[in-house]
């Protein structure tokens, strides 16, 4: 008979993935929609971009609050919590009526998504047999990239049907199946320790190799959901939203496949081979000129970015000890939210920068997506570097 330990659907994990999915899908409505009911309240362009950008800043300070509480108080406790403040949040925002009121609320969804991202995390972490980590870890990011392949679309077209303020609610009923379910998760072992803030509770050291790569390659993954809309129809070519349907199909076959390789023949060669492939996919959409090459260069990107970011999050908390993986998960949380902050508004000001030289948008969009394969490229030779140091702390902890 299986040993009970070695079980990779064990309960735990399942009602992990169905909390992650309604995170993400919630995440991913509200990203949609936020902005532009914003633009509907009457804001200006500069105050939808706040409204937007002080999510991911919020995300990121309230780490320096919440992470040494992941080690030291019960995560499924914290974990409720931050599900609950998620649907008081979506609420909010179908009941906001001011520019103040959202920004209130979208404030108060950054804070809780910010801790729940970081706890799943590490929760899933524990619920896994340390032989099915990366096949594991693989399937809980392909749960997250269907959430946030869903949210999007699902959330414009309630909107256009029932309305903003319908949709808000829908989302936050979506939160509460998710608020739900996380009363089902087991604590995996007692809390220890006394809550204080230090730097060695927010960082670990252990993981921020892997969280210094997951930020150089989030900054031009988050260009592609930014600016190809924009940068295709100035190439004159229609139906681009299919780039991100092939891409989402693709990743229900690279996620778990990643996984699955990440235990037969180590992390290294797995992330190797993404961070290349998903430059590849970038010099695709920098030449571009017809829907066929997009969607090339669309499942090229799922064999890249789509097997970097399970690697990476195996790395991450592979990369600590077990009673540390809540400063581990947040390590790897702050990689992410300034990879999205910063690479966006440098692309953004990258093309400016290009189009006023060269005068052509067109051009300007083309060199800015050849220009971020230079972050992957930084982010390859560094990995080459700290590989075998990253290497020795996954075997040290997962022999402890």
């Amino acid at each position: 008979m299986k040993d009970k330990s070695e079980q990779l659907w064990n309960r735990d994990f399942i009602n992990i993935l169905i909390v992650q999915f309604c995170i993400q899908m919630g995440q991913q409505m509200m990203n949609s929609l936020v902005p532009k009911f914003a633009d509907a309240l009457g804001g200006s362009a500069y105050i939808v971009g706040l409204v937007s950008s002080v999510f991911s800043i919020s995300a990121i300070l309230i780490l320096v609050v919440a992470t040494p509480a992941f080690d030291c108080l019960s995560k499924k406790k914290l974990l409720i919590v931050s599900l609950g403040g998620m649907a008081l949040a979506f609420a909010g925002y179908g009941m906001s009526t001011t520019i103040p009121a959202l920004f209130a609320f979208r404030l108060m969804h950054g804070i809780c998504q910010g801790c729940s991202s970081a706890l799943t995390l590490v929760m899933v972490g524990d619920s896994l047999p340390a032989s099915k980590m990366g096949k594991g870890i693989g399937i809980f990011t392909l749960c997250q990239a269907v959430g946030q392949a869903v949210g999007p679309g699902f959330g414009l077209s309630m909107s256009a049907s029932i309305g903003y303020r319908a949709t808000f609610l829908i989302g936050a009923a979506v939160m509460i199946l998710s608020f739900l379910f996380s009363f089902r998760i087991r604590e995996s072992e007692k809390p220890k320790g006394v809550y204080r803030i230090a730097l060695n509770r927010i960082i670990d050291w252990g993981a921020v190799p892997a969280a210094v790569v997951t930020f150089l390659l989030q900054g031009p993954y988050c260009c592609i959901s930014s600016f190809i809309a924009i940068y295709a129809g100035l190439r004159n070519v229609p139906d681009i939203g299919l780039y991100f349907t092939v891409y989402a199909l693709c990743l229900l076959v690279t996620r778990p496949i990643s996984g699955a390789m990440i235990d037969k023949i180590g992390h290294d060669l797995v992330l190797i081979f993404g961070i290349v492939c998903f430059g590849i996919s970038f010099f695709l959409i920098s030449i571009a000129q017809s829907l066929i090459v997009f969607l090339a260069a669309a499942v090229v990107s799922a064999l890249g970015y789509g097997v970097c970011q399970p690697t990476l999050n195996y790395m991450c908390i592979s990369c600590a000890p077990k009673s540390h993986r809540g400063a581990a998960s947040s390590t790897n949380s702050i990689g992410m939210s300034l990879g999205f902050f910063l690479g966006v508004s440098s692309a953004g000001y990258l093309v400016d920068w290009l189009n006023a030289r060269m005068g052509s948008e067109v051009a300007a969009y083309s060199n800015m997506y050849l220009i971020m394969i230079l972050p992957m490229a930084v982010a390859l030779i560094y990995f080459l570097i700290m590989r075998r140091r990253i290497a020795q702390s996954i075997q040290r902890y997962s022999a402890a």
